[in-house]
């Protein structure tokens, strides 16, 4: 069930092609004589909603500008080469730095277009660290010249209000072919969160598994006991929610954790809505229950397209190596020019050795709710690692015991995304399989999680996310010790120990239930994956 701007169910508990610009007449309005509009850059929302008006002239409204990389074939041939053993370049990351020098528009591009915008009276921020992108503000009616469109206001079939533009932006041909998208034209909720609450009500007592159930569980406490608690690592949550700091210090003295406070970060201004702040205060307690010594940054934006574009560039200009999204939405609910961006900045991601996890959905093979097949982004890009849900059991003892596919795993086969290079040998179809890995998702086998004042039983993809970005800090933690690379693009490393003789030894395989149209099988598959990490194993196999 898919609510407005999340997904919490109330059960209470290969790369993308540079963007095509098409040659369009002139519009009255149009910001010069030969413009060119950003194909499909309308949210699919205008489509299937009423237009009840126009947005009022004054209105102030922030876009998101992303600007194309400069030379996508050597950014290519460079993430093949970091993600290979066998090259001299393995994990030998770039720096934000050397990515923008490399791949970021150049100064006169980036200045071309600020001027462009000024010109039309918008107030223009600076380029971000990697040089792709910007924002700029002004009017409503300061926008609509500026990009040659007119932003109307619309509602929804739910009844919820919201402002759009009626036609893809247009920009002059001397600067269009330097932008590959234009976000905050709209204002309509882009992303759900995968937080699923198991319990019927919330109560004062814990229920649900605690830290100390799934370091078991999963293996941990050898890691920890050695000190490899995530010390020293950071580890990003991507949110559209503000959450409540005395929740997150409850669950911590009741498990008698002591990490580190952590750090609000803004994007496009932050956010102030906490409709979801059970979601984020999920992923802080999960990450904090497996890898108490990280530190932990929580990127707060608005829900909307130009904060999502907002958050993600300044992830990775800022290069937090580890970073967790509980927050998506179907792939064809994303405007075309809209992906395009955010896989660039994906793809920097992987360039520059940060590892993202992006929780797989809770509608199973169903992602978009309409009787289909269809998977979530940003888990179905392939510079993303996709976390699917189980069902987890643990003995009395606190060790692992089995796992089935949770039956709300989002997975299945990307309609956008090419099939990978590092998945060819388990995916022989045209488009990417989702998910990559997976974890405990399922709510009636949920983490004990404090809330909104109460304890609860939460599950869900979300779950799942936290979970392998903490680990993630673990291992990069060891590694470091150890004068090792860290995990980096964490889907080349998962994929080619996955294919190995140690696959056995480090995952837990997955064999048993299904999400709808997919079942969980031997190996690899579009339910769970490769199935979930065994920490202390994997952690051998792959450090020694």
């Amino acid at each position: 069930m898919k609510l407005p701007l999340r997904y919490a169910v109330g059960l209470l508990a290969a790369p993308l092609p540079i963007l095509a610009l098409a040659v369009v007449p002139a519009q009255a309005d149009a910001p010069a004589s030969t413009s060119i509009a950003l194909r499909a850059d309308t949210v699919p929302a205008v489509a299937q909603s009423a237009r009840v008006g126009t947005l009022a002239a004054r209105t102030s409204i922030s876009v998101t500008v992303s600007l194309a990389q400069r030379d996508p074939a050597g950014l290519q041939s460079f993430l093949k080469q970091v993600a290979d053993p066998t090259s001299a370049q393995y994990k030998h990351y770039l720096t934000v730095k050397q990515f923008a020098q490399r791949f970021g528009a150049t100064a006169e591009t980036a200045a071309s277009v600020r001027g462009y915008l000024a010109s039309h009276g918008l107030k223009v921020g600076q380029v971000t660290a990697n040089g792709l992108t910007l924002t700029a503000s002004g009017s409503a009616t300061q926008i609509e010249k500026a990009f040659g469109t007119t932003i109307g206001t619309f509602r929804d079939r739910a009844g919820k209000s919201f402002y759009a533009n009626t036609a893809a932006p247009q920009l002059p041909a001397a600067i269009a072919s330097a932008v590959t998208d234009v976000s905050g034209l709209s204002n309509y909720a882009v992303s759900h969160q995968d937080a699923v609450r198991g319990s019927a009500s919330a109560k004062a007592s814990v229920q649900g598994y605690t830290p100390t159930q799934v370091r078991g569980g999963y293996n941990l406490n050898s890691a920890i006991s050695a000190g490899y608690t995530g010390a020293g690592e950071t580890v990003a949550l991507e949110e559209f929610s503000a959450f409540t700091q005395s929740d997150v210090t409850t669950y911590d003295k009741k498990f008698s954790l002591t990490p580190s406070t952590p750090t609000v970060v803004k994007s496009d201004g932050g956010t102030t809505d906490k409709s979801g702040e059970d979601e984020v205060e999920l992923d802080i307690e999960v990450v904090q229950a497996l890898a108490p010594g990280a530190t932990i940054d929580v990127y707060e934006a608005p829900n909307s397209d130009a904060g999502e574009a907002a958050v993600y560039a300044q992830l990775v200009s800022s290069d937090v190596p580890v970073i967790s999204t509980s927050w998506g939405q179907d792939e064809a609910a994303e405007t075309a020019s809209n992906r395009t961006a955010l896989n660039t900045d994906f793809q920097e991601a992987a360039a520059q050795g940060q590892s993202i996890y992006a929780a797989s959905g809770d509608d199973g093979s169903d992602d978009a709710g309409n009787g289909g097949t269809s998977v979530d982004f940003p888990a179905a890009d392939p510079y993303v690692t996709g976390a699917g849900g189980t069902t987890l059991k643990i003995t009395s003892a606190n060790a692992w015991s089995s796992e089935k596919a949770w039956s709300g795993s989002g997975g299945g086969v990307s309609s956008y995304f090419d099939t990978p290079s590092f998945q060819t040998s388990v995916n022989t179809g045209t488009y990417r399989s989702v998910p990559d890995v997976s974890a405990d998702a399922d709510p009636n086998t949920g983490w004990a999680i404090y809330t909104e004042g109460a304890w609860a039983e939460y599950g869900g993809t979300s779950a799942a996310a936290p979970n392998w970005a903490a680990f993630t800090a673990i291992y990069d933690s060891e590694a470091k010790a150890l004068s090792k690379p860290v995990l980096g693009f964490a889907n080349a490393s998962i994929y080619a120990l996955a294919e190995s003789s140690k696959y056995s030894s480090a995952f837990h395989d997955v064999t048993s239930g299904s999400n709808g149209a997919y079942s969980a099988g031997t190996g690899y598959d579009k339910v769970t994956g490769w199935g979930s990490y065994n920490g202390a194993n994997f952690l051998s196999d792959e450090l020694g």
